[in-house]
Formats: C-alpha cells, structure tokens, sequence
C-alpha cells in the first residue's frame, strides 16, 4: 500500500527560547506544530508560557520588551521569526488576545468593521458580518447596542467575530473560556469547533479548563515552566493519569486556575 504523502505543517515553532527585557527567559525551546486544518491546544498553568508562546507567533512581544533569542517560527513554509506583527496579520494569522478586547464605545457591527483589512470590498465585508452573525447569533441581536453593555460572553463571541473578518487561516486564542460560565463554555467552543470544521481554519487554542480543550481538538501541548513537558493526542492526554491527577481534577473536570498544590513531583519533571 503507498504512502501518503506527509503534509507541511501551517505553523513549525522549533526550539524556540524568549527573553523578556535581555534577562527573563520565558520560554525555554519550546517546539509546537500545528497541522493544516486541525486545531491544537496549549495546556498548562498559569504563568507557565502558554500566552508568550502565542505572542512569539504573532510578533506581538516587541510591545512588552521580549524577543525570540533562538530558534525560529515557519508558516506555511516561510520563516517569519523576525518579520513585524502586521505583515504576519497579512499573511493569515489572527490572535485573539486574552481579556476580551473590543472597542466598547462601538457596535458589534462597527466593531467588525473596524477590523475588516484595508482593501476589502463593502460587499465583501457584508458577506463576511453575515457569516460571522450565522455562527453568533446573540450578536445578530445585539448588532446595534454599544459593545461595554454586553456581556462576558458576548464580547467573547465579538472578539472571535474581528478575527474572523481578517479571514485568517491560523487563528490563535487565549483563554476564550475564562470567566465565563460552564454553559457559556460550552457554547464558544462548539462555535469554535464548527468554524474550524466549516471554514478550515487552523486553530492554536491556549486554555487552563483543560477538560473544555480536550474535547474539541485533536492534539495537546502541555507547558511547564516554560517548556513542553508532554505531546500526544487528546485521547492520550485525557487517559494519561497525571493528567488526570493534576489538571483534570482526578478525571472531575477541574480547571487549572482551581489545581490545589501538590506534594508529590510530577513524573516527567523527575
């Protein structure tokens, strides 16, 4: 029987180390790949290099006085380690930074627009809100209210929705889940799943509700301390038991911000 042919990654992150003002090294080597088409997720702590994994991508370190001092960042092929944070918009990679973060005195309509790229045609655009109202309905409804009344889950779904009017092919979230209700969760993520199912997007999920994660990417990341410590399938990171002890609440489904401290040393930081 042939082979079938091994297919190029959208994004090769190789051994890549960040340092935060010449000094604080915040990620140490860390190698993260994700295939076209599916969607990964970074698991992991707080504080353990989830968000400065996502920024080294997205060339959104020079702002807060870090750098990549080793390794390099491929998408699609191409190395865009030193290239600026706009062009990297360009080429199709949308990040969508934890806190929510949408023009409040705007509507959720002028909101995308604000958003949409240079260049793009009215009729592009309205294409383009029309889908994006399909997959969040609550904001089809709420298309014409100021953006600071909505709720947490709302400015949620709108930050998702100015991603998407950049037409991205990588889309990168950090922490869509936090604060928000289980059902609200529940809800984002389905939305989540069905865009990446419908428009092939490829998507980098960092998330501490790991159980939440889980279920809807096909592979898992988990970083400590800045580095990976553990790789494999969604199935195996579930079944893996000290998955399970330490962030998974026992196979409970206890997020990472709710993770007690534990006496006993993880097994693969022995």
């Amino acid at each position: 029987m042939q082979e079938k042919p091994e297919v190029e990654p959208i994004l090769s992150m190789n051994s890549v180390e960040v340092l935060y003002d010449n000094v604080m090294l915040a990620i140490k080597g860390v190698s993260v790949q994700v295939p076209r088409g599916e969607m990964i997720a970074l698991l992991g702590s707080n504080g353990a290099g989830k968000s400065t994994t996502l920024k080294a991508i997205s060339g959104l370190l020079k702002t807060e006085r870090g750098r990549i001092s080793r390794g390099e960042i491929r998408f699609e092929g191409a190395d865009i380690t030193e290239m600026l944070a706009q062009k990297r918009v360009e080429r199709g990679i949308c990040h969508v930074i934890e806190g929510r973060r949408v023009f409040e005195h705007l509507t959720p309509d002028e909101n995308l627009t604000a958003a949409a790229p240079g260049g793009m045609s009215r009729a592009a655009l309205h294409a383009e809100k029309e889908k994006i109202y399909a997959y969040f309905p609550r904001l089809a409804e709420r298309r014409n209210s100021a953006s600071g009344y909505l709720s947490g889950g709302e400015q949620q779904m709108l930050a998702i929705g100015r991603a998407l009017v950049t037409q991205p092919r990588l889309l990168m979230l950090d922490e869509p889940s936090l604060g928000l209700a289980p059902f609200l969760v529940a809800e984002i993520f389905g939305i989540i799943q069905k865009i990446n199912r419908e428009e092939g997007v490829s998507i980098l999920l960092v998330e501490q509700n790991a159980l939440a994660a889980l279920e809807i990417v096909s592979e898992g990341y988990l970083i400590e301390n800045g580095r990976v410590v553990m790789h494999g399938t969604a199935e195996a990171l579930k079944a893996n038991s000290d998955i399970q002890e330490f962030y998974l609440g026992g196979g409970e489904g206890t997020d990472f911000h709710n993770v007690k401290h534990y006496s006993r040393r993880k097994r693969w930081l022995s």
